[in-house]
């Protein structure tokens, strides 16, 4: 099992090829278990985790690159804007 901790220091590139070899190795086990029996059915989920570790991980990477790349809107000195507060109807 790897942890988020290492995950976050590799890089992107890294992080494809890790997520691409645990996927092979998710189908080939998924494939011996639906032709033999597994010695440890617990890596299936151990895997599954660990793939999902890895997306976010890098959903993370990708979130903080484009929120450095894309400036908060600025609103002009001077300029406030206006909450316009709805009237109860019906009375």
């Amino acid at each position: 099992m790897v942890k988020a901790t290492e995950l976050r220091q590799m890089s992107d590139e890294q992080l494809t090829h890790e997520l691409h070899q645990l996927e092979q190795e998710l189908f080939r086990l998924r494939v011996q278990a639906a032709t033999e029996r597994l010695d440890a059915p617990s890596n299936l989920r151990k895997l599954r985790r660990d793939i999902a570790r890895i997306k976010t991980v890098q959903g993370e990477k990708q979130r903080d690159s484009l929120a450095d790349e894309v400036p908060a809107p600025a609103q002009p000195e001077g300029e406030v804007s206006e909450t316009v507060v709805g009237e109860s109807q019906g009375e």
